[in-house]
């Protein structure tokens, strides 16, 4: 991933003013070319971010090019009809700006963070990544070099290791099972043809969301976008579906030997999206098991055991399904005993064990932590362009709260028993 942060005093910075209650966060509306906009103006903060989402990321590499969504979207910045890699940098550092391009499963994101005086550059410089990239040869090379590097050295790490084999597990014969950067093999195979194909087919203003966040006025937004993206338009063609993961995939267990003096444990199983009914009432039982320090699995399995060095769950929400997994590190020996205990604590979280002081503990970790995730103009933007994807509507913030608040303990055993039963989940270990 490309990074030119120069202004890291300044990036993202400042502490969010507070949003009414019951007030919108953002205002919303659709461009003429099919470009979803979400403005939600801070007159308070001196740096504006810009968030383009596009609907580009792995999930629509094709089957003889792994890895090209995200190739894609490392080269971004590395080349416009206009100017050069280098000269693109020279001009967001000379600003104290900062432009960047990622790629994830679902879509690439580019994001751009500058002082509202330099507003306009930095809109132009967001149109020529987005719409003039030129791809050149040499940083193609460069950049798959680099990309290479990274995934030989991620096979030394077994976090990484035991997450793609889970993915494998979770998601058979569908694009998630991949990794975004692709293999080795698959990224070394990539041609530039390719790239311009994906940035063609895949870069289009009916598959993107961008949100904008600072000094800034819906209005004044909308017409500096309109100068520099009107003449954006849809290729011909609908958008090729995506079919959604296993619900219910095959329960494997594998084992990768590896020389360490510790295992890296993964079980998982598919979980539901923010959308879903269960959704809140799984959230809060999730933080009961396995989200901290007052866990479960924290106090069971490492502090009362002391078979593990970091433990605890997770749900991982994705457009196309959703996966829920406990991890784990341990040394070699306890893994047959640490895992025991995970699968009973997974087993005892349906079976009414639960306490109302554990309940009310959670909620209001939940409930009272979520400012957090809107604190800064960057997590607004973020959380604004998943708000937009998953279709959870702009009053999102104060209706996760309600949701949280209404989950019983009967809704947190009833969603337990079935997304927690230590039957469905697969594993891997990764270890001796």
């Amino acid at each position: 991933m490309r990074r030119v942060f120069a202004m890291m005093p300044l990036l993202l910075i400042g502490t969010m003013p507070p949003a009414a209650v019951g007030a919108p966060l953002a205002h919303r509306e659709t461009l003429p070319n099919g470009v979803r906009l979400l403005v939600a103006p801070r007159p308070a903060i001196p740096i504006v971010v810009v968030r383009a989402y596009v609907r580009a990321g792995s999930v629509f590499d094709s089957a003889d090019a792994p890895g090209v969504a995200n190739l894609t979207a490392e080269l971004l910045t590395r080349g416009t009809a206009v100017r050069t890699g280098p000269e693109l940098d020279r001009a967001i550092e000379f600003v104290g700006g900062g432009l960047e391009a990622d790629a994830g499963r679902d879509g690439t994101s580019v994001t751009l963070a500058i002082l509202r005086k330099d507003l306009d550059l930095g809109l132009d410089l967001l149109a020529e990544v987005l719409l003039r990239p030129t791809f050149p040869e040499d940083e193609l090379r460069r950049k798959v070099a680099e990309i290479e590097a990274g995934l030989r050295r991620s096979e030394e790490n077994p976090e990484i290791v035991g997450s793609r084999a889970l993915a494998r597990l979770l998601y058979p014969g569908h694009p998630y099972a991949q990794p975004v950067s692709g293999t080795v093999e698959s990224v070394g195979k990539l041609t530039r043809a390719q790239v311009v194909e994906f940035h063609r087919a895949r870069y289009r203003p009916d598959a993107t969301v961008i949100a904008v966040v600072g000094d800034v006025t819906a209005d004044e937004v909308r017409q500096s976008l309109g100068r520099r993206f009107s003449g954006w338009s849809a290729p011909p063609g609908l958008q090729p579906s995506v079919p959604m993961a296993p619900s219910s995939p095959p329960v494997v267990s594998e084992r990768i030997a590896r020389d360490l003096t510790q295992a890296t444990v993964f079980l998982g199983r598919p979980g539901i999206r923010q959308d879903h009914p269960d959704y809140f009432a799984l959230l809060v039982a999730n933080y009961i098991l396995g989200g901290g320090s007052a866990s479960r699995l924290y106090t069971r399995v490492r502090e009362d055991a002391g078979l593990a060095y970091y433990v605890g769950s997770s749900l991982a929400p994705g457009r196309y399904g959703a996966s829920y997994t406990v991890s784990l590190q341990t040394r070699v020996d306890g893994v047959t005993e640490a895992v025991r205990l995970v699968k009973d604590q997974l087993a005892r979280m349906g079976r009414g064990t639960l306490e109302e002081r554990e309940l009310e503990l959670a909620k209001a970790y939940l409930i009272g932590s979520f400012p957090l995730r809107l604190d800064t103009s960057g997590k607004v933007a973020e959380m604004l362009t998943a708000i937009e994807e998953y279709g959870l509507g702009l009053d999102y913030p104060d209706h996760f709260k309600a949701q949280v608040a209404k989950v019983t303990r009967a809704d947190v055993e009833r969603v337990a028993a079935i997304y927690m039963d230590p039957a469905t989940f697969s594993s891997v270990i990764v270890g001796k």
